[in-house]
Order: structure tokens, then sequence, then C-alpha cells
């Protein structure tokens, strides 16, 4: 900090060499003195075998294409061009579609891919199980890649009988779960749930009295795959847990069984607030507490169906009055999030976890279509309807979701508006939905909106997209480019479309690589972006096309 020339080094220069060189050579001498020196230790057992793995091996071509996604190299001739794939956004795809056909990967190269692994959390689960048993074998010898013997382990112990091949020796499983790491833990009991649910429950059910609150709340929420109505008794003594965490979660997944008991108390609740009445709507009736939207309505509500009397039918709500204990221990939060009123918010959470066939038989038959498109008297609507797209959700219950979807030629209300007047997540609700009809549905919306609010409803569709949606998407780019918009307004779009679209399609983009004439009034340059993107979307297609051939066996 003082400098040579105020404090001199207790070294010797050499002839020639001035003081400052002097002082940083012996300064890199004892670095390396220091790096180079071994203290002894007891000498440690050496690693036992690694597991054999009988899956097949990659392709040559397969397995340097892998070599060159980890190194994360440029592709040849990229030069730092825009045009060029991104290999990096590659990767996921490629471990997907090697698990796909069930491959193994090189021993060479599973130090890199565990790298990869740990750096990026969205490729833990298709690499681990492209890794197999010997990635979790590697994985115990260096804390780097500890992350690889956490929950996301567990899925790739399904297939692969780890740790310590438990599942084929039942004492030494119940001693590693009694007396093992938490995460090897976390792994065991998802590989046990997944063989056999009633088992993996029962070694859970021996030690829960003796965990901690947040371990506790981990290995609930570990039974969400595999639940079912035998893990009910299991769950409703989780509701007296001492927790709240863990009481909510038990609450969730009850609610997640139709035919559970406390779906069926919370049903019991919800019928004494909301009732379908044939009674006109008095002009000067008063409103109850509600959100800060309660005068919002839909669009697709009808009131033309007259009852016996000709009053149309409507749906009337009384929210509770209080949050009593029976409601909290069932998991009702009493106190509600800053701007929603406290009735509004118990009402939503009873209507939510109430089984969605009660409605039909509550409601004189109706199904689903005809019950959202009723009338909802006093301003509840929102709320309402919230509740019931939460509940379509968690119930994945396709019938449901299609009618509180509506028609995509409907303007949504965005999920970024305050709640509940976005009570409407077409994302949310297009994921219990067929895969088909997901794509189809996304693409009639794009071609009413365009891709303004089409991201999110992108990312719930399967990849690759089926048509119409890919079609819909390229010619809803071709429309803004045409229309002079700002190109860049688009990456995100563009992006998910280098890795969603059918690579079979890149020679019919081939003819929007070209430069088109500058319209006036464009964004400046903008036509040479978009040439460049459309030249980097077919380029990444056809390396796309190339991957998927070298990982065919065929």
């Amino acid at each position: 900090m003082l400098g040579t020339e105020r404090r001199t080094p207790p070294v010797a220069p050499r002839p020639g060499q001035n003081v400052p060189s002097a002082l940083l050579d012996a300064a890199a001498l004892s670095t390396v003195r220091r790096r180079a020196g071994l203290r002894p230790a007891p000498a440690r057992p050496g690693p036992g075998r690694a597991p054999e793995d009988p899956r097949p091996a990659l392709p040559t071509a397969a397995r340097s294409r892998l070599a060159l996604l980890l190194a994360d190299r440029s592709a040849p001739g990229r030069g730092g061009s825009r045009s060029a794939p991104d290999l990096a956004e590659l990767l996921p795809q490629w471990l997907a579609l090697a698990n796909h056909h069930g491959y193994r990967v090189p021993d060479a190269l599973l130090p890199a891919l565990l790298d990869a692994a740990r750096a990026r959390t969205d490729l833990r689960a298709e690499a681990l199980t492209l890794g197999g048993p010997r990635a979790l074998w590697l994985a115990r010898l260096n804390p780097d890649w500890k992350f690889a013997l956490r929950g996301a382990a567990g899925r790739a112990s399904a297939a692969h009988p780890e740790p310590s091949e438990a599942a084929a020796a039942p004492d030494e499983e119940q001693r590693l779960w009694e007396e093992g790491l938490f995460a090897e833990r976390v792994s065991l009991l998802a590989a046990a749930r997944h063989r056999d649910p009633a088992a993996g429950l029962a070694l859970l059910s021996g030690t829960w009295s003796t965990e901690r609150a947040e371990d506790r709340l981990m290995f609930l929420d570990s039974l969400r795959d595999d639940l079912s109505p035998s893990d009910e008794p299991f769950l409703e003594q989780a509701l007296s847990d001492r927790s709240r965490n863990v009481r909510a979660t038990a609450a969730e997944l009850l609610s997640a069984l139709p035919g559970s008991a406390l779906a069926a108390r919370m049903a019991e609740r919800s019928r004494s607030c909301v009732s379908l009445t044939a009674d006109e709507p008095s002009a000067d009736a008063p409103t109850v507490e509600g959100s800060t939207d309660e005068g919002s309505t839909h669009d697709g509500l009808t009131a033309d169906e007259p009852t016996a009397a000709g009053r149309t039918p409507r749906i009337t709500v009384r929210p509770p009055d209080e949050c009593d204990s029976g409601m909290q221990r069932d998991g009702i939060v009493p106190k509600p999030p800053s701007g929603r009123g406290e009735r509004s918010w118990w009402l939503g959470q009873l209507v939510e976890a109430t089984p969605l066939d009660r409605w039909t038989e509550w409601f004189g038959g109706r199904g689903p279509a005809e019950i959202v498109a009723l009338p909802v008297a006093d301003g509840w609507q929102a709320d309402l309807h919230a509740a019931w797209c939460r509940a379509a959700v968690r119930q994945r219950s396709a019938e449901w979701c299609r009618a509180l979807l509506g028609t995509p030629a409907v303007a949504p209300v965005t999920a970024g508006e305050a709640a509940p007047a976005a009570w409407r997540d077409p994302a949310k609700l297009l994921s219990a939905l067929p895969s088909r009809e997901r794509a189809e549905w996304v693409a009639e919306f794009i071609a009413s909106h365009g891709l303004s609010d089409a991201f999110r409803l992108l990312g719930v569709c399967a990849v690759p997209w089926a048509e119409p949606l890919g079609r819909a998407v390229v010619d809803a780019l071709d429309i803004a480019r045409d229309a002079g918009s700002y190109p860049w307004s688009f990456s995100g779009i563009m992006g998910l479309a280098e890795r969603c679209l059918d690579p079979t399609q890149a020679d019919r983009l081939e003819v929007l690589t070209a430069i088109p004439d500058e319209r006036e009034g464009a964004a400046p340059g903008a036509g040479g972006y978009w040439a460049e993107a459309f030249q980097r979307l077919v380029g990444t297609l056809r390396l796309r096309e190339a991957m998927r051939a070298e990982l065919d066996p065929t």
C-alpha cells in the first residue's frame, strides 16, 4: 500500500531488475510454494466403483453436439453475428430429446453436464435423467454438485434406484431415511412415493413428529405428484400441525381431492354463501363489502334464461361474516392482502376449495358454461369467477377451464391488473386443456389480437407448436414487420419461435430473410433487424432439425 519507494521490501533484486518486479516475483514464488505444499492427513478410502448404466451410448455426432453445447461455444461461422443460433438456449431441448430416446451421457462429459446443471436450474431435471446413476454417484464426491442430491434427483431415482440401491433393501432404506442427509431423504421419499405411494407415506409418517417445521413442509409438498385418496388421513392430521405453512399446504392438497372430508366441509360453507335465485334484484339493495372492483362485469354473461315464473335466474352471494377456528384449521387465511376486503377474501378461498361438480348439482344440473354465463348480483362476479378459475386449475377440470376461458376473440383481462379485476388468467386455464386444443385457442387469439398479449399464452403450449399455431405466429410477425413496428418489441416472441416452431418450417420461412424496402414512418434500420431476426430463426430451425436427426436411432 505504501509502495517500494517508501518501504523497502525484504527481497534482493537480481542484476538489472528493479525493486517492484523483485517484490512481485517473490510474492508469486511464495504463492506457488504455499499452494504446492501438502499437509499430512489420515488417508481415506477411495470411492467405490461407479454403478453401471445399461442405457445405449450417444451416437458419435450427437456426442460431439453435446460437447459443443456444454462448452457454450459459438456455432461455426458465427463471428458474433446476431443472426446465428444461440446454442445455450438449445441445450434444454437437446437434453429432452436425448432422454426421449433413452440415451446415457458419455462418462467424460459428466463433469461438464453437472457444471451446466449447477449454473442453470432449468437444466437440472433433464440433466440428471441423462446422467443417470453415475451422475448421482459423482455428485457425492464433489460438494459443488450437491444440488443433484436434492429434490430434482428424486425423479431420476424413480428410474435409477438410488441412493444405495435402497429400493431393493428395505432395511437399508429405513436406515438411510433415519440417518441420511436431508437431500438424500428428499430423494429417497420421492423415489419411494413413485414406486409405492403407501410405502412412501409410511416412511414419512414414522418420523413426522420429530421433523423440523421446514423439513415437514418440504416432505409434505413432495406428496403432490403422486397424491391419492389414501393420503387423506395423514393430511387431515397435518391440518393440526404447529406450522401455519404446513397446515396451509395440507389444506391445499386435500382440496385437490374432490372426495375428501375437507372438500365436503368447504362445499357446505360455499353453499351457504353462494346460491341461485329467481328473485328480481332490488333497485335499492345494499351492497356488501367486496373487492375494489365490485362493479366489473364479464362480456360473455347472458340473462335470457327465464324461470317458470318468468323471472331470470341469477347468482346471489353472501360472503362469510367471520373466519372461525374451523375455517382456519381447514386452511382459510384470515388476514387478506392489501386492497382486499376480508369477506371477499374468505369467500374466494372457500369457493376455490369446493369441488366443481357441486355447482352443477346445486344449480339445477347446469353445465359449467351455463353456470359461468349466469349473472351475479351486487358486483360479486369478479370474486366468484376468480375463485372458480383457481379451482378449475387446481382440480384440472378441462370443462370448467373452457367455460371460463370463453372465446379467443374476447379481449382478455391482463394478469398484471389488480385482483380480482384480473379474474381470468388464460395461461393458467389453458394449462388444463389438451395440447392440441391449447394450440388452436392461442392461434385464434393471435389472429384476433396480435402478439402483444400472447407471450405467456405461447409459453404453455406444447413444443413443437402444432399447426395452426406456428403459422399464426409467423403471420403475425410478418404483419408487424410490414406495418413498420419496432422490431425489438418482438424479440421475446422471436426467441420462443426459435425454440418452439416445428423445424420442418425452415424452408417455408426462407422468403422472410430478405431485407425489405424501408417504409415511410418505420423505425430506422428496422428492415435490416427484421431480416437478421428471420435469418436467425431459419438458422436455428435448421440446427434443431440436425440435432433431431443426430439423435434419431433410425
